[in-house]
């Protein structure tokens, strides 16, 4: 690749076209998880989908892989080598009412669809977070805050452009293309570069929901309730389970200041005085370090979960639960609880309701009779990617008597060639299919960063 390759490629792109040591490559590769720095040999910041297109044409005939990066927190594997496209500038959001529908461009993020839908009484499927970005949340399946109710993001989308191996730009419905529509959705930017999507919205303005916070030494308490609860619920109720290690630090509530705390989420999308009756036994579990549970708009639905929208390191993993029992939850609490080698940020997901039923139009995400999931972060501040990595790895090896897979979304450590890793989130006949597919819109693996699929012929 000479430097008039590269200038020749500038002249078809409107957005930036950087090289190492250019003002603003370092800013343009960096993504939200600071642990991760993608090294690239030239990046491709799209401004529209015709610069898409022109990136993946130039790689195509310089024998370079492509990767991918949104907005958002994105995926945690470094790009070694190859272009990487980045899609912040392609921001566009369009709401219509009408068909309860929204349009996003590649680099939209969550953030911007809420309050727009909410102009509407209409809501995203979005996930806890608002800063997400949409088009990769939803690609990686989207599991949303509502999903018990509405189910996965991935399941309401109706139409995708995306640039595939080819050069080509392509609309892609369950109708026009849907074998491609299919393996996009669970198998990511394996098969093309999205740069926009129509989706569905749900007519929902307002929840009951917040939370309840307990000391960590409750947990196994507040586990064993939270367990038995789940199993009476309807699906309009939306929660999870979280054991967090606050900083010291003023910016958090006095009550969990420095302390590790147990943190149930709730969000219902019945009548306030119906959650209130409902969440009463969790109350009842152990005594409470604070509550902030209320009705609220949508809009404020961010503050449920209130993660940090603040770039930092971390490592992480998760696992598909089969169910959650006794021997499960000893085990999680034994790794990440009082006392654990390296702090940790666990989730326990309530899944079941619309999560687990198909979809109208079929799609690659995986793992819908799994009842429960769990996700483990690891900020790697002050301790090693090394000793994270080493730390998650004989976690789960543990637990692996009562997992069924992982959540593409989340599978947040391990490296780019994982490719053992990557099939755990899918069925065996749907990964067989995933690689088929591969070899028909990608022969030559182009698209082969972050985790791959490979095509079948590659194997």
């Amino acid at each position: 690749m000479e430097r008039h390759d590269i200038e020749t490629l500038a002249t078809r792109i409107e957005g930036p076209v950087l090289l190492p040591g250019q003002e603003g490559f370092d800013e343009e590769r960096t993504g939200f998880n600071l642990a991760v720095r993608h090294r690239p040999e030239v990046i491709v910041g799209a401004a529209r989908a015709e610069d898409v297109a022109a990136a993946v044409v130039f790689a195509a005939a310089h024998g370079l892989p492509v990767a991918v990066q949104s907005t958002g927190h994105g995926f945690s594997v470094a790009a070694e080598g190859g272009l990487l496209v980045t899609t912040r500038r392609m921001a566009a959001v369009r709401v219509d009412p009408e068909t309860r529908s929204a349009h996003v461009a590649a680099g939209a993020r969550f953030e911007q669809v809420i309050p727009e839908a909410a102009r509407h009484g209409l809501a995203p499927l979005n996930g806890s977070a608002p800063h997400v970005g949409v088009v990769s949340y939803t690609l990686g399946g989207g599991l949303p805050l509502l999903g018990r109710s509405h189910g996965r993001a991935a399941d309401r989308v109706l139409a995708m452009d995306v640039v595939t191996a080819d050069g080509r730009l392509r609309h892609v419905t369950p109708d026009a293309e849907p074998e491609l529509y299919w393996a996009l959705l669970g198998g990511r930017d394996n098969f093309g570069i999205v740069t926009g999507m129509e989706f569905g919205l749900v007519p929902v303005a307002r929840l009951y929901g917040g939370g309840l916070f307990f000391d960590v030494e409750q947990s196994p308490g507040i586990l064993e309730a939270y367990r038995q609860w789940t199993a009476t619920v309807p699906d309009e109720m939306n929660s999870s389970a979280a054991l967090i290690p606050f900083p010291d630090d003023p910016q958090v509530p006095e009550p969990m200041r420095g302390r590790h705390v147990c943190h149930v989420r709730i969000a219902f999308t019945g009548s306030p005085e119906a959650g209130e009756r409902m969440v009463e036994p969790l109350r009842q579990a152990g005594r409470r370090l604070l509550e902030n549970l209320r009705d609220m708009p949508y809009e404020q639905s961010a503050d449920i979960h209130d993660d940090p929208p603040v770039p930092m390191p971390w490592a992480a993993d998760n696992a598909f639960l089969a169910d959650l029992d006794g021997d499960t939850v000893r085990t999680i609490l034994e790794h990440t609880g009082p006392g654990a080698a390296l702090p940790a940020i666990v989730e326990l997901r309530h899944l079941g309701g619309a999560l687990a039923r198909r979809p109208a139009h079929p799609n690659a995400v995986g793992h819908r009779d799994a009842r429960f999931m769990l996700a483990v972060l690891t900020p790697l501040i002050g301790v090693s990617a090394t000793d994270a990595h080493a730390f998650l790895e004989r976690m789960f090896k543990d637990l692996e008597p009562w997992t069924s897979g992982r959540f593409l979304n989340f599978m947040g450590h391990g490296d780019a060639a994982d490719q053992e890793r990557t099939r755990t989130a899918y069925t065996t006949d749907d990964h067989n299919r995933l690689t088929a597919l591969k070899a028909h819109y990608d022969p030559q693996n182009i698209f082969r960063l972050n985790y791959n699929i490979p095509p079948r012929t590659h194997r």
